[in-house]
């Protein structure tokens, strides 16, 4: 299958949320599984460009700019070790600039810029004579092209290569959906009459641009099978539960995998000692070195809890903080990783010199640290209200560390709740969403950990899970055949 994927980051060339690495990781999976892929992608100020083999300008363009005329741009190619790479060159709006924002915020202009990067995209297809079956658009950014690509392709231009592609349209993050206001229709050539909820562009007032690659995308696909079902309810779809609702036959749910070559400890180089679901005696030594590492308490039945991630109320780190002296008080020993605002990181510090050898910091993200963390710790502590796209939960499990996790955040149908399911169990699920819900379920993981049997089973179980990309591209494949059929079926109509 020829699949066009388009995202405004990729981990070898440019990352600033985890949205790189989730595009790279699949684009690999994909092509390995000999699909023909290509990656198209905003040429930023950000993009590494030691790390893409010399590119050559394969195609130059003009794209329209509403009233305001064209806009020129280039396309260089470019090899990413086996994947081939587009950059979509237009020094105005993106050579010299970031791909979202600067430390003012979000650049006021992204409407503009995001849109004529989709036509550059859709543009660029009959000079590169790429056909693809599959337009791949990843989150707001993308979210024009499934509505060009019906205005001014299926509608118009029918034998252009963009026209026999259908739309596959993936978000990533919910919360960030790129609205504008509604002067920008006629400056982007949109008709006025798509500004409406129902099948339109318009949210809350403004033009929303994921909701219109929700709107007009063949397929839509978000994190899991729950959160497909999630996003639909009353207040758990950030606005777009109407449109969720509406295209519930074309809304697919499809977990991300992780990258079983970088975190695998049978062969994982930054452990001192390797381990595997057959053989967990290399897990007891990578505690020890975690333990003497961090100067904890030397304990090897004393259960290591930890979390990665930003400090702050959209992590969950509210209710951990909430609880953190309640949770060293039941004899357990606590690690966390990451960054907040100066006063967290003080009142974490003070914490730090009251438990000394039960609690340690490790501010900022360490790549060793989260390693060896992974390869000691017992218990990972993932509070979220929403968080299905951090794929923590499936590394943590890779490692033989059982997940804790609110019973809604999207997570709920890939860790299994060992309090409802106790022969399948694989972590636990907390509910309600509070200090005090979080606190009860840690108390019943606790009591779990002191049976050295009943949780050594767990740890297995957790191991043995397969959240391989490779599992993941098979899924998707399944919803590329649907895009296929779909977007056959419109052409006819047409």
């Amino acid at each position: 299958m020829k699949i066009a994927f388009v995202t405004p980051e990729l981990q070898s060339l440019v990352r600033r949320t985890n949205l790189a690495s989730v595009s790279e990781s699949l684009c690999e999976a994909l092509s390995s599984a000999g699909n023909d892929l290509r990656v198209f992608l905003p040429l930023t100020a950000l993009v590494d460009m030691e790390q893409i083999e010399p590119t050559t300008v394969v195609a130059e363009l003009e794209v329209p700019d509403g009233p305001q005329g064209t806009l020129p741009f280039r396309i260089r190619m470019g090899k990413v070790d086996k994947l081939t790479v587009y950059l979509v060159e237009n020094e105005r709006l993106f050579s010299k600039r970031n791909p979202y924002g600067d430390e003012n915020g979000p650049y006021p202009d992204n409407w503009r810029r995001y849109t004529a990067f989709s036509r550059a995209v859709l543009a660029s297809l009959e000079p590169l004579g790429f056909n693809p079956d599959i337009l791949h658009c990843l989150d707001w950014t993308t979210g024009m092209i499934p509505l060009l690509h019906r205005l001014e392709y299926v509608e118009q231009r029918p034998d252009h290569p963009a026209s026999r592609a259908g739309t596959f349209f993936a978000i990533h993050n919910l919360a960030i959906q790129g609205a504008f206001e509604r002067e920008i229709l006629p400056k982007i050539g949109v008709p006025h009459k798509y500004f409406k909820s129902s099948g339109g562009v318009e949210l809350n007032g403004k033009v929303n641009f994921l909701k219109t690659g929700a709107e007009f995308a063949t397929i839509i696909g978000t994190h899991s099978a729950s959160h497909a079902q999630k996003i639909q309810e009353l207040d758990r779809g950030y606005g777009l539960e109407g449109t969720f609702a509406a295209r519930k036959k074309e809304l697919v749910g499809i977990t991300n995998g992780i990258d079983y070559h970088a975190w695998d400890p049978e062969h994982d180089t930054l452990l001192p000692s390797p381990f595997s679901a057959t053989d967990l005696s290399g897990k007891k030594r990578c505690k020890a070195t975690l333990q003497a590492n961090l100067r904890l308490d030397n304990g090897p039945r004393t259960p290591i809890a930890c979390t990665i991630g930003r400090w702050d109320a959209d992590s969950g780190f509210d209710l951990i903080a909430q609880n953190i002296t309640q949770f060293l008080e039941r004899n357990v020993e606590m690690v966390v990783m990451g960054s907040g605002q100066p006063d967290i990181h003080q009142r974490l510090r003070t914490i730090e010199e009251s438990f000394i050898g039960r609690f340690r910091v490790v501010e900022s993200y360490d790549q060793n640290m989260a390693h060896l963390m992974m390869g000691g710790a017992d218990i990972l502590l993932l509070p979220s209200h929403y968080q299905p796209s951090n794929p923590l939960f499936a590394i943590a499990m890779r490692y033989g560390v059982v997940p804790v996790v609110y019973q809604k955040s999207g997570l709920e149908d890939v860790v299994v709740d060992l309090q409802t399911n106790e022969r399948k169990g694989t972590g636990f699920q907390f509910a309600p969403y509070s200090a005090d819900g979080l606190m009860d379920t840690f108390n019943e993981v606790v009591k779990l950990y002191r049976d050295a049997n009943a949780w050594t089973e767990v740890a297995t179980r957790c191991l043995t899970q397969d959240f391989s990309w490779g599992a993941t591209a098979a899924e998707y494949m399944k919803a590329y055949r649907r895009v296929t059929r779909r977007a056959k079926a419109r052409r006819q109509e047409v």
